[in-house]
């Protein structure tokens, strides 16, 4: 894929409550936005980072993001329309081709060269994994550091896209929860685990290029409990989290008979304390089963986790650790914050 030209850059909204110094850093990263079944030619508005986007397909299929602002009279391209490769501004049909130039101006239609102030903020797009991703101001696709669901398009893989999850809490919160073991057995026990099992062995974390790898074993059984019975007497469960800052992580899950569960956690910050979780999910087995369990299972799941994460004190992640206090089997987490903190990322508070 071509690296995407720089058009302008975008700053910072006014309305944001984000630190100058963490925007700025992670503006840089990619996220997910939308699932690419979403998008049509109707324009629809996401937002990352408190930045609003028009995201549309054209007619002929090509996915475009653009900051949501005409540059003539800051009118909302969202309340616009798509005509064959253009989407229109609806307050005075200002047409922007595909590459965000201003093709025509209605009311001056014999202009013979319109400037280049009329062009829109355009954003990269990558698909990968049934979602779009961008960056605010990494412009380069071909350096994107996504996360690794390596078994998203293999054959012997069922490639599952539940619907997203809205989080009215911050986008560390949510990851930090997602790789913590410890909490399974008292936030989880209606789904698969027990208050019965709360110990939590000794595992490994290890950092690495991307971000930090764990190693985690239990007799925790990842069945939910109307399934128990299909794990075999005396199987240990081996989980695997690979984080991939600043807002990624994928969990594999060994089940019986080499069954193999992945589960990408992506979140998009939309803001410093409301996140939009996509959750795409892979595995080997029972690959005509019900899909609507599996939607239900990982909404209960995350309706599970977001009751906690929308009411932590302080909302955002601390990264000085003296913050807070921590205990063994918070090995992965404090690892996690202590890479965002070697990032450059505020020490009290990120999002």
């Amino acid at each position: 894929m071509n690296a995407i030209p720089v058009i302008n850059l975008v700053n910072k909204p006014c309305y944001s409550q984000f630190e100058d110094k963490d925007w700025e850093i992670l503006s840089q990263h990619w996220y997910p936005i939308a699932a690419i079944d979403e998008l049509s030619t109707q324009p629809k508005q996401v937002t990352l980072l408190d930045v609003k986007i028009a995201a549309y397909k054209t007619e002929s299929g090509e996915i475009h993001l653009v900051r949501d602002i005409c540059p003539h009279r800051g009118v909302p391209l969202t309340k616009g329309w798509v005509e064959g490769e253009e989407i229109i501004c609806p307050y005075h049909g200002l047409r922007y081709n595909s590459e965000g130039k201003c093709t025509q101006i209605p009311a001056q239609p014999d202009l013979a060269k319109i400037s280049d102030r009329f062009s829109l903020t355009k954003f990269p797009v990558i698909l990968k994994y049934g979602l779009v991703w961008t960056s605010l101001q990494n412009r380069n696709p071909e350096v994107a550091l996504l996360p690794e669901l390596d078994t998203w398009e293999h054959e012997e893989h069922q490639n599952i896209l539940p619907p997203f999850v809205d989080i009215s809490g911050s986008s560390g919160r949510q990851l930090e929860g997602f790789i913590d073991v410890a909490h399974f057995a008292w936030v989880h026990h209606n789904a698969f685990a027990t208050r019965e099992n709360p110990i939590v062995p000794k595992y490994s974390t290890t950092k690495t290029s991307y971000g930090l790898h764990t190693e985690y074993v239990s007799d925790v059984s990842n069945y939910p409990h109307g399934l128990q019975h299909l794990a075999p007497k005396d199987f240990l469960w081996k989980r695997v989290f690979d984080v991939y800052p600043p807002f990624s992580a994928i969990l594999t899950v060994h089940f019986p008979n080499d069954g193999v569960l992945k589960i990408l956690n992506a979140c998009c910050p939309i803001s410093h304390n409301k996140t939009r979780l996509f959750v795409p999910l892979t595995r080997n087995f029972d690959t005509t089963g019900d899909l609507q369990a599996v939607y239900d299972f990982n909404a209960q799941i995350f309706a599970e986790d977001q009751e906690f994460v929308e009411s932590q004190k302080p909302e955002e992640l601390p990264l000085d650790l003296t913050m807070e206090a921590h205990f063994e089997a918070d090995r992965s987490s404090t690892m996690y914050r202590r890479i965002l903190a070697d990032w450059g990322l505020s020490k009290n508070y990120i999002v």
